[in-house]
């Protein structure tokens, strides 16, 4: 039996696995991990530590794509 977690991205609700790291969260998302920035619960995170965070009831992802331009 699969345990559910509800976390919130970008300030909407998401059900994930309880077991999902911030990094397993995001490939599963299909994010680009070379041009976004990630800020979990007020704390924003170096793209090579993104494993060793792991989703918690509640917890707060803001993800912002870098975009180029000229």
């Amino acid at each position: 039996m699969q345990k559910y977690i509800t976390v919130f991205i970008n300030g909407e609700p998401f059900n994930c696995n309880h077991l999902m790291s911030i990094k397993d969260l995001l490939l599963y998302l299909n994010f680009n991990l070379n041009i976004i920035i990630v800020e979990y619960n007020k704390e924003i995170l170096k793209p090579n530590l993104y494993h060793k965070y792991f989703l918690n009831m509640n917890d707060s992802i803001e993800i912002v794509t870098i975009v180029g331009g000229g």
